[in-house]
């Protein structure tokens, strides 16, 4: 799971306590049907914000408008965690009669979740190549081919020169093909590629040549892990 996954829950966490102080401390353990179904709502929420890393193992979810399937599910509990402590101050201070309100409204959020959570996860598998993994950010060896001859020509130390020279041409000769399992590794060979650039306009040698020995070892790996997967 990621880290930023991790600490979302760590404060919706917070917030899920807070509530609860809130909800027995002020109100009490006496409620009427209605207050406890927005309450069970706001707990389903939570639930589905936890087992979400679940639902998207493998790296299986699209993206709906730009957001995730963790995004959709945090914004889920958010909205149902609101809702749901609105109509309890409703339900107590009105106070309303029945669960009509509360089931209708606490039904249409679960509803609207539940429809882009299948939409995020049909997204996903519709991604997925015919073999049953998907290639996502499959590592551009031309685009990245290009930014490295760039460098190449900026640098004019010699031993920095030739290390560039060295992983431009260990990039050229790699496979363009990417699994779900080199993510992280085309990642960093993308960003450390970024820094490359930065220490060349800046003429740091130096960072130069440890960047470039750090990039040909990813490179190294990659294609050795490659092999593995084909």
């Amino acid at each position: 799971m990621k880290k930023t996954n991790v600490l979302w829950i760590i404060i919706d966490s917070i917030g899920l306590i807070v509530f609860n102080a809130l909800f027995f401390v002020i109100g009490g353990t006496e409620h009427v049907f209605s207050v406890w179904l927005s309450y069970a709502f706001i707990h389903l929420a939570y639930i589905m914000l936890i087992v979400t890393p679940v639902l998207v193992r493998g790296g299986r979810s699209g993206t709906i408008f730009g957001f995730s399937i963790y995004s959709i599910s945090t914004g889920y509990f958010l909205l149902q965690l609101a809702a749901g402590t609105v109509l309890v101050l409703l339900i107590k201070l009105l106070p309303l009669e029945g669960i009509g309100v509360a089931l209708l409204v606490s039904l249409c959020i679960a509803g609207l979740y539940g429809i882009l959570l299948l939409v995020s996860m049909i997204t996903g598998e519709r991604s997925g190549g015919t073999d049953g993994r998907r290639q996502p950010q499959a590592l551009s060896i031309k685009e990245t081919a290009i930014r490295m001859k760039a460098v190449l020509d900026k640098v004019n130390d010699k031993t920095a020169k030739k290390r560039v020279e060295k992983v431009y041409n260990a990039l050229r000769s790699s496979s363009s093909k990417s699994y779900p399992e080199l993510a992280q590794i085309d990642s960093y060979i993308v960003q450390s590629i970024g820094g490359l650039e930065q220490a060349a306009y800046a003429g740091d040698k130096d960072a130069v040549i440890t960047i470039s020995d750090s990039l040909s070892d990813a490179i190294n790996d990659r294609n050795k892990r490659l092999k593995t997967l084909k």
